[in-house]
């Protein structure tokens, strides 16, 4: 993107290749994760909230440049000041069937963070995902949707840092043509990004499940102690 600055890291012909069947492996997980986080428990209802609507991608030249990615450290809890979320974040896995594990429905202010890949901050994409809502109540990402560009996102790290990241997409990726890339692949390479993810589309009550996944792509921009 335009005004993004590039952070060109050296790599081996193996080391490329190594990376990319790592990164073979973990998106076919996570697609059947795309597919299968939507689930939940018996309910009526049918909306979620931004089931219809993706603000897109930004001008980038109406938004901040990217910094440098830092080193690792875990992260520990999640702000988005618009829309009032505080939380904590813990690390999650792969299930038996090799999807990643979100949260359980008994913690639904709780997000989890997929532990096995780039931690906020670091370079590459950073997978934080969240319930919409339970059988009762609307969960920690019910109003994920409705962030547009430019919103503010901070992730408080174990190394006391505060890693701010800035929205510059927002998608609502269906279902039946999901697109693992397109969801949880690098959008600038040598950017630090984080990706928020939860369900999203209408509610079927035949499959059970809701029909998309809500997509918020966000990078780098600040860091603070």
């Amino acid at each position: 993107m335009t005004g993004d600055r590039e952070y060109p890291h050296a790599t081996t012909g193996t080391g490329r290749l190594i990376t990319a069947l790592a990164w073979a492996l973990l998106l076919l997980g996570l697609w059947l994760w795309g597919r299968e986080i939507t689930g939940l428990p018996d309910r009526t209802d049918t909306p979620a909230t931004g089931d219809v609507w993706a603000a897109g991608a930004a001008d980038p030249a109406l938004l901040p440049r990217a910094v440098a990615p830092i080193g690792d450290a875990v992260p520990q809890r999640i702000d988005i000041p618009r829309l009032g979320v505080q939380a904590p974040v813990v690390a999650r896995g792969l299930d038996a069937q090799g999807a990643v594990d979100p949260p359980p429905f008994d913690q639904p202010g709780v997000v989890g963070w997929y532990g096995a890949g780039p931690k906020p901050g670091a370079q590459g994409p950073a997978l934080l995902v969240g319930h919409v809502d339970t059988e009762t109540r609307p969960a920690v990402f019910y109003k994920l949707s409705t962030l547009t560009p430019g919103a503010t996102v901070r992730v408080v790290r174990s190394d006391g840092k505060v890693a701010e990241f800035t929205v510059d997409d927002i998608r609502v990726l269906p279902r039946t043509a999901f697109d693992a890339h397109q969801a949880y692949g690098p959008h600038r390479p040598g950017r630090a990004e984080l990706r928020l993810i939860t369900c999203g589309g209408s509610f079927d009550r035949v499959s059970r499940s809701y029909t998309a996944n809500v997509v918020v792509n966000a990078y780098l921009t600040g860091i603070t102690k």
